[in-house]
């Protein structure tokens, strides 16, 4: 029953996928615009909606802070091996001896990571996706999408997320300790959202909005957070681009 259901819903998104994108809506990024368009309605409108934005604030209302610190602490203590290899591989070997520091100290004194006692030792976190070295060596992202239930993402970066999955000890979690992790970083990371709720409102186009969001935040991850800046318009372009403009003047 429930899997009729789910591909009644996912037929009909491909249905609405088939709606004409116009010319000003056209995206080299995003060629799959009018099927993301449809499974964007279906995450924020519907998903979201009723299922993971009530979660969301039930957790925040329920949970005090400190376990909810703890939990998430314990999310991304998994999640460091996987940076160990990442920053080797995008030759950060300073980085991937923080991140091994982190690991050992806060799996052994912070109780399997409940506690981020490497930070107080002065180890900040060098967390690093295999998705962002893909990037650094030059690979690009592909087209977007938008996932149902998962939000946006895109192939380079969801070929990175595959691969990290794969790494010791995310690979040897049990079905549950992994629905807890998934469940602690969609939860924190839903209600890190709230307060930039009206922005998104307020925007002109939300799909717009979210997508160039996520582009901005994988750039800026990719680079650590210095990304090129965009080439400076020399004098003599912007004297060229006045005389154009008085060209179609005259």
């Amino acid at each position: 029953m429930h899997t009729r259901i789910f591909v009644s819903v996912f037929l009909s998104m491909l249905l609405a996928s088939c709606a004409t994108v116009t010319p000003e809506q056209k995206d080299d990024k995003d060629p799959l615009q009018a099927f993301n368009r449809s499974m964007w309605d279906f995450n924020y409108n519907v998903l979201d909606k009723h299922i993971l934005k009530p979660a969301a604030k039930g957790y925040q209302t329920i949970m005090p802070q400190p376990a909810r610190t703890g939990f998430l602490n314990m999310a991304n203590n998994l999640e460091e091996p996987s940076a160990i290899v990442n920053n080797l591989l995008q030759a950060k070997p300073g980085d991937a001896a923080i991140s091994t520091g982190r690991f050992v100290v806060n799996s052994t004194f912070g109780l399997l990571g409940l506690v981020d006692v490497a930070k107080y030792a002065g180890m900040e976190a060098k967390h690093e996706e295999f998705g962002e070295v893909l990037g650094k060596w030059g690979v690009g992202n592909g087209p977007y999408l938008m996932v149902p239930g998962m939000g946006p993402t895109d192939v380079r970066t969801s070929v990175g997320d595959f691969v990290d999955s794969a790494y010791f000890p995310l690979d040897d979690l049990t079905i549950w300790a992994s629905a807890f992790r998934i469940s602690v970083k969609a939860l924190e990371g839903r209600i890190s959202l709230m307060a930039q709720e009206q922005l998104l409102e307020d925007s002109f186009d939300p799909y717009v909005f979210v997508k160039e969001a996520y582009f901005q935040r994988t750039l800026y991850k990719v680079y650590d957070g210095n990304p090129p800046r965009a080439k400076e318009v020399t004098k003599e372009e912007e004297e060229d681009f006045e005389n154009f403009l008085n060209d179609l003047s005259q």
